[in-house]
């Protein structure tokens, strides 16, 4: 993806001519002019309602009436408390310590935090170093910069990052060469393994993956068994967990966490953009009740903001969550995936540039390929995602395109996220206006 790619750069956007937005209602986004556009990807995956949810709008509204919003570390609040046990329900018995942040950087960046915190109150200060994977993205700060492989948003701040050690993508529609697919699970696990050996394990503080990896590689689920094969390994050598869900998680994929579909415990892990569903800017850490006995004991957590647990966006927070609970929304988003998947690889099937499509619940990506055959990429230069979600604009309809996925200059696709609560007519006026789009370029 170039630096230039308005998919990411704000200055580049605005000298795009993109559309104003100006009001939304539901799935649909309307721009300066009156046109209508579909938000087929909620943004960056994120507003997981839809636009001007009555009852959410009403909550925030109600919440600005008493007060916007109490220091965290002066006071608590309703909201704040209630939100807490909120995502203690949903996120089972083990967790029950959330530090809230304004968003999905900041969220892995406390998680990190938590975990050197945690091992320098165990007395290993010397555990200082993360392990990541190639083809990840975990944010914009420095120290989630640091962990992220996104070629195209680090080169300016090379030379600044913290060290990580980074191990190969794990992917199932291109495993490493010589690897068959029923061999990828035990060579991530093996190359984990060896990298902690070169470390030495008394100098890993923790691995931090996407159990589903989102923009940085175009939605790629992990092959059944690895979270629980990375998870082994960690456990042996005292290493901590780190599920970065700021993307897949909060119910994107039809359960809140998506680590339960892999029956798998993170120690930490981090949610973000559907945990308020984009209405006021929210995310959190939260930890395994065994990691925050240690922070307690060391004093409390050590890591916090300004508007830590700020009690407006704790309000919208809870209005978003017990909307979805109320209404099923993650079983229906879990029963979706499937057929989004169907419909999308039988309507796309005779087009040759499709390489891929996968994807679960509301997050689908569709992968483009030179050759079908070879699964060769398109040229950089072609920028084939921009060049979709362009004719996807055309149409009146915003999708996520996604461009170096394969190696961090070369790869094409693009990203789709509907919100939970879409109508079947949504979803199928989605499919329809995707594959058009598609069919534009191709």
């Amino acid at each position: 993806m170039s630096r230039r790619d308005p998919a990411w750069d704000p200055a580049a956007a605005s000298a795009a001519g993109l559309p104003k937005a100006t009001w939304g209602s539901g799935a649909y986004v309307y721009d300066s002019q009156g046109r209508r556009y579909l938000d087929g990807s909620g943004g960056p995956a994120v507003f997981c309602l839809g636009h001007a949810h009555p009852e959410v709008n009403a909550a925030i509204e109600r919440q600005l009436h008493r007060i916007a919003h109490g220091y965290r570390y002066s006071f608590t609040s309703d909201p704040l408390e209630e939100l807490e046990h909120l995502l203690a329900s949903q996120c089972g018995p083990r967790y029950n310590t959330t530090v809230f942040v304004s968003g999905g950087s900041e969220a892995v960046e406390s998680a990190l935090k938590l975990a050197l915190q945690f091992h320098s109150a165990r007395g290993e200060p010397s555990r200082r170093r993360f392990i990541s994977r190639r083809r990840s993205w975990h944010g914009n700060t420095l120290g989630a910069l640091s962990v992220s492989d996104f070629q195209a948003r680090r080169e300016p701040f090379e030379g600044a990052l913290v060290p990580a050690s980074f191990l190969g993508s794990v992917n199932l529609y291109r495993p490493p060469l010589g690897i068959a697919a029923d061999e990828l699970v035990a060579h991530a696990a093996s190359e984990l393994e060896s990298e902690i050996e070169r470390l030495g394990a008394a100098h890993v503080a923790g691995f931090i993956f996407e159990p589903i990896v989102g923009a940085a590689g175009c939605v790629i689920p992990p092959p059944a068994g690895y979270a629980q094969a990375i998870q082994a390994v960690c456990r042996r050598h005292g290493i901590l967990l780190i599920a970065d869900e700021v993307m897949c998680g909060s119910g994107r994929t039809g359960t809140w966490r998506a680590l339960e579909q892999e029956d798998v415990e993170a120690d930490i892990f981090a949610v973000a953009k559907g945990l308020a569903g984009g209405y006021i800017p929210l995310g959190a850490a939260i930890c395994t009740d065994t990691v925050a006995a240690v922070l307690r004991r060391d004093g409390g957590i050590l890591t916090g903001h300004t508007f830590t647990g700020h009690t407006l966006a704790c309000a919208a927070g809870v209005a978003v969550q017990e909307i979805i609970m109320r209404d099923g929304l993650l079983a229906r988003v879990h029963s979706n995936g499937p057929w989004l998947l169907e419909t999308l690889q039988s309507e796309l099937q005779g087009i040759d540039a499709i390489g891929d499509i996968r994807g679960r619940g509301h997050f689908i990506g569709i992968e483009f390929v030179a050759d079908r055959a070879t699964k060769k990429p398109f040229p950089a230069q072609s920028a084939v995602s921009q060049r979709v979600g362009r004719a996807a604009i055309d149409r009146g309809l915003m999708i996520y395109p996604v461009g170096g996925n394969v190696d961090g200059v070369l790869g094409d696709g693009i990203i789709l996220a509907p919100p939970y609560n879409a109508s079947t007519a949504v979803l199928n006026e989605l499919i329809e206006l995707t594959v058009q789009s598609i069919q534009d370029i191709f």
